[in-house]
């Protein structure tokens, strides 16, 4: 970690509220239209169940890394751990997702620490303008450095969704 950076120090967003948040959750539409083959396998639609309310949620999520053996996608909440998706699966870890056109009942979870860091680190040499983009949107005080990267893995829960039925 670098030393101009501490995790307890570095201002997390606070997820979209108003229009912004409309902007945000558009690509939910392209499902809901049955355009989800259109997001190809870059991305996922998440359906999980609302904390408070038990009623079903919807988040379209970028898979940052797969394990294609062990049927994984990665996910980051870049919202860190304010995003409503993640404090939902926190509670009720039972999803059901859909990539591209497929849909699989799954289970998601935050991974540990040392493979969050792997996964963020293995992102950011695939797709070093992607990450540079989300952390700049996102408003993280971050450079492009690899202690930068895993100060962000830090910030950023990464959470692994896998099947709930192997085979699948």
């Amino acid at each position: 970690m670098s030393p101009s950076h501490s995790t307890t120090d570095i201002y997390t967003p606070d997820p979209p509220r108003g229009w912004k948040r409309l902007l945000w959750r558009a690509p939910i539409w392209l499902y809901r239209l049955g355009l989800g083959g259109l997001m190809g396998n870059h991305f996922l639609l998440m359906t999980h169940t609302g904390r408070s309310s038990g009623l079903p949620r919807l988040a379209v999520l970028e898979i940052v890394d797969r394990d294609v053996e062990n049927q994984i996608y990665y996910v980051v909440s870049g919202f860190g751990k304010k995003a409503d998706w993640y404090r939902n699966i926190l509670k009720n870890p039972d999803v059901t997702i859909q990539v591209g056109r497929k849909k699989i009942a799954a289970i998601a979870e935050q991974v540990p620490l040392e493979t969050a860091v792997k996964i963020i680190l293995d992102y950011a040499y695939r797709h070093p303008k992607a990450i540079k983009n989300l952390i700049q949107i996102m408003g993280y005080p971050l450079g492009d450095t690899d202690e930068d990267y895993q100060t962000f893995a830090q910030i950023v829960p990464v959470v692994g969704i896998k099947p709930r039925y192997q085979g699948v």
